[in-house]
């Protein structure tokens, strides 16, 4: 059912759901467009509807291929809404459901259209907060790029700053997406520039691998890695790439590049990628982390709505309602304290398995074991037999008798 949107702007079908609004197909003065519309009690909130409108002449000003644009702000009554460009496309998490993982080619193709994004974006004075897979469209009608890629845009600037408000989160809490957060904002520091490029790199990494460095399991724990982990390699990219990939994940932002230099580095390594197939390697196993995780994770009950999964199902701001939608991934908790990140590297590592591997704590690893060990046991009866036999051989007569036992004979023969 259509409606209107302030005055300029009708709203005719949703196109997805959110933790922060829902995006609507619409139409407006110059055909059409996309509606962020955001949630009541947001728009309700004079304080965020005054910093939505302040932030207006930075959103707007973003203008790149390779973002998506903002084209208006709307604010009337309960209605507080981004009016964007609408791109006919789908989700890169979208894409990443359908096919696990990418060629190399197209997807460090996608990351350098993102870092030209967030390069102007920087250069503005525009920090996105929240780069991952949900937030990168991919162009469907334009041309084809490297590897078969589809242009990539970057969408959502400024809705993770505009939500977190002073008195909506405390210097004790986080705001953004468990698997993509910079050390230093789980440390408690203010994002800047160099969170963006640590997300990306996180992208890069899961288009590549199917998977992110740091993730599965409770999100303390994942919050946890990204402090205290070293990035596992991954087998059969090239050491440039892979270099790259180390540089940006680097806990220290001042080791990162910059968004520029990042899109330059990654179109210089396109031609040496070209024909290569995706990876092959499996994703760590899921189960064991959570294990560890449940071990790991701080003392005391997890915040209320938060469960135990890959991507934490809890809302990106307090009061919004937990879905079952893998899209929710934003999380809001608590910064964890010093001594909970400095001890906690030991058996969280996810280290990715060779392909066909069985995942351990399997049903199919399991049978394996029980095989191995069945074949181990009869093995040592086996052995364990021989000797016998060899032993009764040597101390036997000639007639095959058994010779009188003598006091040092009478204990039972260790092998």
């Amino acid at each position: 059912m259509a409606r209107k949107i302030g005055s300029r702007y009708t709203a005719h079908q949703i196109l997805g759901r959110g933790s922060a609004g829902t995006v609507w197909l619409g139409e407006g003065p110059e055909g059409p467009v996309a509606i962020k519309l955001l949630r009541e009690d947001l728009a309700s909130d004079q304080e965020l509807v005054g910093r939505f409108v302040q932030e207006r002449t930075a959103l707007l000003g973003l203008d790149h291929p390779h973002v998506v644009s903002v084209r208006d702000l709307v604010v009337d009554g309960n209605d507080l809404a981004l009016v964007m460009d609408l791109v006919r496309g789908t989700d890169l998490r979208t894409r990443l459901d359908r096919d696990r993982r990418m060629a190399p080619e197209a997807a460090v193709a996608i990351a350098a259209d993102i870092a030209d994004g967030l390069a102007a974006a920087h250069a503005a004075g525009v920090v996105h907060r929240d780069v991952k897979p949900e937030n990168v469209l991919l162009d469907m009608q334009g041309p084809l790029g490297p590897g078969g890629s589809h242009r990539a845009l970057l969408t959502d600037f400024g809705v993770a700053k505009l939500i977190d408000t002073p008195r909506r989160t405390k210097a004790t809490k986080i705001i953004g997406t468990p698997d993509y957060l910079a050390p230093e904002i789980v440390e408690g520091l203010p994002p800047r520039a160099s969170v963006d490029i640590y997300a990306l790199a996180t992208v890069l990494y899961e288009l590549l691998a199917g998977f992110t460095p740091f993730g599965g399991g409770h999100p303390g724990a994942v919050l946890r890695r990204h402090v205290t982990e070293t990035v596992v390699p991954l087998p059969g990219i090239p050491d440039e790439l892979w270099q790259l990939l180390v540089q940006c994940l680097a806990k220290a932002p001042a080791s990162r590049l910059r968004a520029s230099e990042l899109g330059v580095r990654l179109r210089e390594l396109l031609p040496m990628l070209a024909g290569m197939p995706p990876l092959e390697v499996d994703e760590p196993d899921t189960e064991s982390a959570e294990e560890s995780d449940r071990e790991e994770q701080p003392a005391g009950p997890a915040p209320a709505g938060e469960r135990v999964r890959r991507r934490g199902a809890v809302p990106l701001v307090p009061g919004a309602k937990p879905t079952d939608s893998n899209r929710d991934t934003h999380t809001s908790m608590r910064v964890p304290a010093p001594d909970e990140l400095a001890g906690g590297a030991h058996g969280t590592a996810r280290a990715p398995r060779p392909a066909g591997a069985p995942r351990p704590g399997s049903a199919r690893n399991r049978a394996a074991t029980r095989r191995r060990r069945v074949a181990l046991g009869a093995g040592a009866v086996a052995l364990a037999a021989a000797i016998g036999v060899g032993a009764w051989l040597t101390t036997s007569d000639d007639d095959g008798s058994a010779p009188p036992q003598d006091t040092q004979n009478s204990a039972p023969q260790t092998p």
